[in-house]
């Protein structure tokens, strides 16, 4: 997780450092790979996934999908689509012919 910082003004410079304590402490509590960069490292495991539905979603979740025999938490404000993604999700896992 030690990126590299380049010419960092001195109030940047702590922000950066406090970063870096509250990552290593992340990890530290709940083990390696619970707090992954965008780009950086490599699949930790092979996860088996189910499609949202949404191309652009699956993508932005990083493992293409919502990953199989965990627990995934959708949150958010009044309409902003939750039970439509979680309709569309199961509908996608009917599909595949999973339960």
């Amino acid at each position: 997780m030690d990126a590299p910082v380049k010419n960092l003004s001195p109030a940047n410079s702590e922000k950066a450092k406090a970063l870096q304590v509250a990552l290593a402490q992340i990890e530290k509590q709940f083990g390696k790979g619970t707090i992954m960069r965008l780009g950086e490292g490599e699949v930790i495991e092979d996860i088996q996934v189910v499609s949202t539905g949404s191309l652009g979603l699956d993508i932005a979740l990083g493992v293409g999908g919502l990953p199989r025999g965990r627990v995934s938490e959708i949150y958010g404000p009044e309409s902003s689509g939750k039970t439509t993604l979680t309709l569309q999700a199961i509908a996608e896992m009917q599909k595949t012919g999973g339960t």
